[in-house]
C-alpha cells in the first residue's frame, strides 16, 4: 500500500499544479519553466524512490544474510555440544577401561606371586623328602655292620630297618592335621579364576572361604572386594555397599580400598542415593588425589554437574 501511494504522489503534485488557476496575463515563458521545474521534480522524486527501494533491498539481503548467519552458529553450537558429550562419554569409557586393565594386571601379578610361592613350598617339600630318604638307609645300615661278608640281598631284612623307615612315611601327618581348612592361595586363585570366567556364583562360595578361615589374611580384603565386585556387576547394589563397606571398615589398608570406595559412590548413586554418592566421589578424590580411582571420580562428578571441593592439605 506504502509504496502504490508513493507511485501516485508525483501524478497527483503534477495534476495540482497544472490545474492551479493562473492569471490570464501569465506569459507562455512562465509556462514553460514551471513545466520545466515540475519535470525536475518528478525526476527528483523518482530517484529518491529508486534510491529508497534500492537502500531497502539492500537493507532486506542483509537481514537475511544476518538469519543465515545465526542460523549457521546455532547449528555449529549444538554440533559442539554434542561433540563435546560425546568425548565426554568416550573418556569416561576409556577410564573404565584402563582401570579395569590395570585391575586385571594387578590381578595377574597376585596369581604368579602365588605360583611362585607354590613352587618354592614344593621345592622345599621336595628337599625334605630328599633329606629323608638320605637319612633312611644310614639308619638302616647301621645294625648290618657285623656282616660285612655277608651280601645285602642275601637274609630279609631285619625288623629294626623297618623301623627305621616309619619316619619316613609318617611326615606327611602334620599336612594331613591341617587339611580342615581349604589351601588359602588355591582357594583365593580359584575364586580369581572363577570370577574372571563370570562363574560369580562359585567364585562367591570360594571367596567366603577364604573370609571364613583366614579373616585376618590380606587376602581376605582382596576376596571381601571381589564380593562386592561380583553384587554390583548382578545389579545388587545394597549387598555391593555392604562389601565395600567391610573393605573400607576392616581392611583400610587394603590396596583396593580406593577402587572400593569408587564402586561405592557409583553403587549408591545406582540406588538413588545422590547426595550419599557424591559425598563418597569427593571424600575419594580428597583421601586419594593422584589415583586413577580419583580420575573417574572427576569424571563423573562432572557429567553429575556436581562442583568438585578443591583439596585441603
Amino acid at each position: 500500500m506504502q509504496r502504490i501511494l508513493r507511485l501516485r504522489f508525483p501524478a497527483l503534485l503534477v495534476a495540482a499544479l497544472l490545474f492551479v488557476p493562473l492569471p490570464a496575463h501569465a506569459a507562455s515563458k512562465e509556462m514553460i519553466e514551471l513545466q520545466t521545474q515540475v519535470q525536475q521534480l518528478l525526476d527528483m522524486v523518482q530517484r529518491l524512490q529508486s534510491t529508497v527501494d534500492s537502500r531497502f533491498g539492500l537493507v532486506q539481503h542483509l537481514v537475511e544474510q544476518s538469519t543465515d548467519s545465526v542460523n549457521q552458529m546455532n547449528a555449529t553450537i549444538s554440533a559442539m555440544q554434542l561433540k563435546m558429550n560425546a568425548q565426554s562419554e568416550a573418556s569416561g569409557g576409556k577410564l573404565d577401561a584402563v582401570s579395569g586393565q590395570v585391575q586385571s594386571l594387578n590381578d595377574s601379578i597376585d596369581e604368579m606371586k602365588t605360583r611362585i610361592a607354590k613352587l618354592d613350598k614344593q621345592l622345599q617339600d621336595i628337599q625334605s623328602q630328599l633329606q629323608n630318604i638320605q637319612s633312611q638307609p644310614a639308619a638302616g645300615a647301621m645294625p648290618q655292620q657285623p656282616q660285612v661278608g655277608q651280601p645285602l640281598g642275601g637274609q630279609p631284612m631285619p625288623d629294626n630297618s623297618g623301623a627305621s623307615q616309619a619316619p619316613a612315611y609318617s611326615s606327611p601327618a602334620p599336612a594331613g592335621a591341617g587339611q580342615q581348612a581349604p589351601p588359602l592361595q588355591d582357594t583365593y586363585q580359584s575364586g580369581l579364576r572363577d570370577y574372571n570366567a563370570a562363574k560369580y556364583d562359585l567364585a562367591s562360595s570360594e571367596f567366603g572361604d577364604v573370609l571364613q578361615y583366614y579373616p585376618q589374611d590380606d587376602l581376605a580384603g582382596d576376596a571381601q572386594f571381589y564380593l562386592g565386585e561380583i553384587a554390583y556387576k548382578q545389579g545388587k547394589y545394597k549387598d555391593a555397599v555392604k562389601s565395600y563397606n567391610a573393605v573400607l571398615e576392616s581392611f583400610p589398608g587394603n590396596r583396593r580400598a580406593p577402587t572400593a570406595q569408587l564402586r561405592k559412590g557409583l553403587a549408591l548413586i545406582q540406588l538413588n542415593q545422590r547426595d550419599a554418592g557424591v559425598h563418597e566421589l569427593r571424600s575419594l578424590i580428597q583421601r586419594h588425589p593422584q589415583t586413577p580411582e580419583a580420575l573417574q571420580a572427576r569424571s563423573k562428578l562432572n557429567a553429575l554437574g556436581v562442583r568438585i571441593v578443591p583439596v585441603t592439605r
